[in-house]
């Protein structure tokens, strides 16, 4: 692999310092994704409580489960703003890497915690269809989940650049057939989409690890400040996608509903 002939190719103390730099890399990478996750989750548990009310006389409309809407909650999940609720995270992220070449490594950092703080808001309904337990449940079993596949594509020497391609089709046609249940509202499909994302967000994971170490080793002898701030951040984005994708699709499978 590119990488290894990188350390290969300079003495023991460059190795050793590029060894260094890559551990310092992966640790920013992962403390970034961290932070994001933490403002989503703030973010969808605080919409959440606006969205939601205890006093009849404030609820506009009552969930199958018993849960009370808010006329703020009736507003972001049902009306004209749900669409934008909805499509801002992915206009943000679809134009993460136009933004990244124009503004600074600041910059960039605090776009993507904006976007992490919409993604939650995005997401905030399923803490009114789905129990809390159920959720955090959820929540622990993706993080086990992804640590070990993480793990596993920094570790290995194996080259997983090959199920790169393979896992974009696989993404997109997941995407095609999500479109199609929207109005279809088939369970089947609905359960073979959950099984089949979970399946390619994990390859994901160990792929996207893997290419973020190889990045990183394949600039270690000419990279400046600029670009190792920015490509944290980016790898940052790839892996914390990953993350919230696959927690979403064990959710259909692992979540109780109130």
């Amino acid at each position: 692999m590119a990488e290894y002939d990188t350390i290969r190719s300079v003495g023991v103390g460059a190795r050793a310092t590029i060894d260094a730099g890559l551990r310092a890399h992966m640790n920013k990478v992962y403390g970034l994704m961290s932070v994001a996750m933490v403002i989503t989750a703030a973010a969808a548990w605080a919409i959440a409580g606006l969205a939601t009310t205890t006093d009849p006389a404030l609820a506009v409309m009552q969930l199958s489960n018993g849960t009370l809407v808010s006329q703020f909650g009736a507003t972001i999940y049902t009306g004209p703003v749900k669409w934008l609720v909805f499509l801002a995270p992915l206009a943000m992220v679809f134009g993460f890497g136009a933004v990244l070449n124009r503004i600074s490594v600041a910059g960039a950092q605090l776009y993507f915690y904006v976007y992490a703080a919409l993604v939650g808001i995005s997401i905030s309904s399923i803490l009114l269809v789905f129990t809390g337990a159920s959720v955090a449940q959820t929540f622990l079993v993706t993080a086990i989940a992804f640590a070990g596949l993480s793990l596993y594509g920094y570790v290995t020497k194996r080259d997983l650049s090959g199920m790169g391609t393979f896992l974009m089709m696989g993404l997109i046609g997941l995407i095609v057939a999500m479109v199609v249940n929207i109005f279809l509202q088939s369970s089947a499909l609905e359960f073979a989409i959950s099984a089949i994302g979970i399946l390619i967000f994990a390859g994901l994971t160990a792929y996207d690890t893997q290419k973020i170490k190889t990045t990183y080793l394949q600039h270690a002898q000419s990279m400046d400040s600029e670009w190792l701030g920015k490509a944290a951040i980016m790898g940052a984005l790839e892996l914390y996608l990953d993350f919230i994708n696959m927690f979403m699709f064990l959710l259909q499978f692992l979540g109780n509903r109130d």
